[in-house]
């Protein structure tokens, strides 16, 4: 009776670890599948040398190309301004004028000083030829004579320019003295701006775009207040030194005539200049990853379309492009899109991008 119950006992033993075997293979993870080896697709495009020629795109501001600052080259008061800012004028209009009651009273002095200065020295000039003074007493009247006659020269002048007249046809830009002023010789009084020498667009520049542009240079310049289209520009004339408060040059552009120009209107200037050098690339901008400070990572494509990460020099970027320095060679296969799925050496399908 014992021995069959130990039999039994064995029996099940066996058959519960039996079971128990079977219920861990069923729930056992099945093996892994084997990671895919098909070719990601990836846009590519090949390094080609960066034009020879940039485009320079800068902000200025609307000018008249000569604007002169006129004042009165002596002091008194100011009698009269006969126009406003924004009047416009013509050559040889009286703009302002002095009070010449007071220049008009000088030059009478200046007369009588003068005649006065003659009459001695006849007297003198008598005298002497009687032996009756010195050749230094008639030497000094002579020179008293003279100076009577310059201050009369000088006086003349000053009532010829007790009035302001404009240079040329012109806008009155900035006004500076009213009637009753009194006003100190060679003040500004007046600033005109002369219609007859055109409108310009003043640019400030660096001084390395300033460097590569000329006069003479033509450019596109677009004023969006007079019109949606650019209009043809040439440079005509730019700064010798920097400013120093900005540290940049002055370039202005001269425009065509256009009845709807003003100073103080907005434009943008383009001008396409020599790049300066012939060793760099211009890639898509989206081609870069990994930005450091002027470096980055871009994917090289080999011969069996395998990717290898690779480190470039960046210079600057111009709208969609991006300037590569150094890093890259010529005619060698970038990935343009898709670098943020690929790994270093994973194979891909190039796909070709449009220029």
């Amino acid at each position: 009776m014992v021995i069959r119950d130990m039999a039994l006992g064995r029996t099940i033993i066996s058959i519960f670890v039996g079971l128990v075997f079977l219920t861990g293979c069923s729930g056992s993870e099945p093996e892994a599948k084997p990671k895919s080896t098909e070719p990601v697709p990836a846009a590519v495009t090949t390094v080609q040398p960066a034009s020879e020629n940039e485009l320079i795109v800068a902000a200025g501001t609307v000018r008249l190309r000569r604007e002169t600052s006129l004042g009165f080259t002596t002091g008194g008061k100011v009698a009269s301004v006969r126009f406003e800012e924004g009047d416009r004028v013509k050559r040889g209009a009286v703009l302002a004028s002095l009070d010449s009651s007071t220049v008009a009273s000088d030059l009478s002095v200046a007369r009588a000083e003068r005649d006065r200065a003659e009459a001695e020295y006849g007297r003198i000039e008598k005298l002497f030829k009687d032996g009756w003074v010195t050749k230094a007493r008639l030497e000094q009247s002579e020179a008293a004579t003279r100076v009577a006659r310059a201050r009369i020269q000088s006086t003349e002048f000053a009532s010829r320019t007790a009035d302001i007249r404009s240079p040329g046809n012109g806008i009155i830009l900035t006004r500076n003295i009213d009637a009753g002023q009194i006003v100190a010789a060679g003040t500004t009084a007046l600033v005109l701006g002369e219609i007859d020498k055109g409108f310009v667009l003043r640019v400030p520049m660096t001084d390395a775009d300033a460097a590569r542009i000329r006069v003479g240079m033509t450019a596109k310049v677009l004023v969006s207040s007079i019109s949606d289209f650019p209009i043809d520009a040439v440079v005509s004339e730019k700064d010798g030194r920097a400013d120093e408060r900005t540290g940049t040059f002055e370039v202005s552009f001269l425009l065509p005539g256009n009845d709807r120009l003003r100073s103080g209107q907005l434009g943008k200037v383009e001008i396409e200049v020599s790049r300066g050098s012939s060793a760099t690339f211009v890639i898509p901008a989206n081609a870069i990853f990994g930005i450091r400070t002027g470096e980055g990572l871009v994917f090289v494509v080999d011969d069996k379309n395998r990717v290898k990460q690779r480190n470039v020099d960046i210079g600057k970027l111009t709208d969609k492009n991006l300037e590569i320095l150094g890093g890259l060679k010529e005619g060698e296969i970038i990935v343009t899109r898709g670098v943020e799925k690929l790994r270093d050496g994973d194979v891909i399908k190039p796909i070709r991008t449009a220029k």
